[in-house]
């Protein structure tokens, strides 16, 4: 059994990856699949985040783009940008996942894997999100 925080690093490699090699989301997952083996991971859950967030980009895309000022999505680095993309698919889509977990993993992961800037960027636009989000 895999923790949710791992899931969450293996969809963040494989959106990673969606995004810079323009494949298919299964050429991803079957790609991924075969360069760890038998590795546990991508499983279940992985694979329904990774395809509920790549099946729904352009409107994950513009949440963000309206959270974040003076920033061009195409500005953004790719790590950030997909972290973003799934806090924000869990701030909408998984309201049983509560806003300060969202947040506090999307954190962590830009720690692991962004910019010494990414955390705070990170933070910063998903709380705004957040904060519409409850305000609606």
């Amino acid at each position: 059994m895999t923790t949710r925080r791992r899931a969450r690093e293996v969809v963040l490699q494989m959106l990673f990856q969606l995004e810079a090699s323009g494949n298919s989301p299964q050429q991803v997952i079957s790609s991924f699949k075969s360069s760890f083996g038998d590795s546990e991971l991508p499983d279940d859950y992985s694979n329904k985040f990774f395809n509920s967030i790549a099946g729904d980009i352009p409107s994950l895309d513009d949440t963000i783009k309206k959270a974040s000022d003076n920033w061009r999505l195409e500005r953004m680095s790719r790590v950030d940008r997909n972290i973003m993309r799934m806090g924000v698919f869990e701030l909408i889509f998984e309201p049983e996942t509560p806003i300060k977990i969202v947040i506090n993993e999307a954190v962590e992961l830009a720690k692991k894997f962004g910019t010494e800037e990414s955390a705070s960027f990170v933070n910063g636009v998903l709380d705004r999100i957040a904060k519409e989000k409850k305000d609606k």
